[in-house]
This record gives C-alpha cells, structure tokens and sequence, in this order.
C-alpha cells in the first residue's frame, strides 16, 4: 500500500467518529496496520480521546512505548496535545490529511524543532477529501443551532 492508500483508510476510519469531529488514525509498520482509531472525544465525554491518543494507545499495547519504525495517518493535523505524543512515541513519519490553522502542532506550533526531533512531516495527503469531512461536520453543527 502506498501513503494515499493508508490516508483513504483513515478516512475511512474517520466516517465512524458518528457525533464527534471525524479525524480518522492508523499507525503502520512495515506495512501492516497496528491500531485505527476515530475521535471518541463526546462519546466518552473525554477530553484527551483525540483519535491520535487512541491510536498511540492501541499501538503501544503491541509495540510499547517506543513506536520506532511506525508511520502514522491522520485526517487532520494533530494539536498540540496529540503532537506531543507523537513525538514522545517515537513515530517515525506522520502523515496527515488537511491542515489545522488554528492549533496545528506541526505548523502553527512547530513542537518537532522545539522537541529536537528527527519526525519526517508530511501533509496535505488527500486534503480536499479530509477538509470536507471537518467542514461538513462544523456546517452540520451550525445548522444545528
């Protein structure tokens, strides 16, 4: 599978979020998936249950905590809270979807020269299609009100 491959899975994935903003995360290594997960934040009324905390949770359960060697996709760029545990994961390559102007952990604020870290970057896999998916579902919001 290749780095679009892996992002339409976790765009996949993000469609299961059902209320909570769909971010959809896979982490892979050597090219086999090691945990998916979608944000969870409303249904489990926790803040931190970012779909890239699920993921490095699940991974970790297998891997430990060091993920050397793992690649992650996420449909958003991660916050700051979720770029930290990122890198304090050790994740080799991250790869995401649209960007966040607001609180992106790797543009906005860039936690990885702060962390002296050797992450390889990459974003704007499948932006059009992850951008949608959150413009959709803050549209929806509005609507609502």
């Amino acid at each position: 599978m290749n780095t679009t491959e892996f992002m339409q899975l976790a765009l996949d994935e993000a469609k299961k979020s059902g209320e909570d903003l769909p971010i959809g995360c896979i982490i892979v290594k050597n090219v086999e998936i090691v945990a998916t997960s979608h944000n969870e934040k409303e249904l489990t009324s926790d803040p931190t249950a970012h779909a890239e905390m699920l993921c490095i949770k699940r991974a970790s359960e297998e891997l430990g905590t060091r993920m050397n060697g793992c690649e992650m996709y996420v449909t958003l760029e991660p916050c700051p809270m979720c770029m930290w545990a990122i890198l304090e994961a050790r994740i080799d390559k991250l790869f995401f979807g649209a960007y966040d102007t607001l609180y992106g952990g790797s543009t906005v604020l860039n936690l990885k020269d702060l962390a002296n870290s050797k992450i390889e970057i990459k974003g704007g896999i499948l932006e059009d299609e992850c951008s949608t998916l959150v413009k959709n579902y803050f549209a929806k919001l509005r609507n609502k009100k």
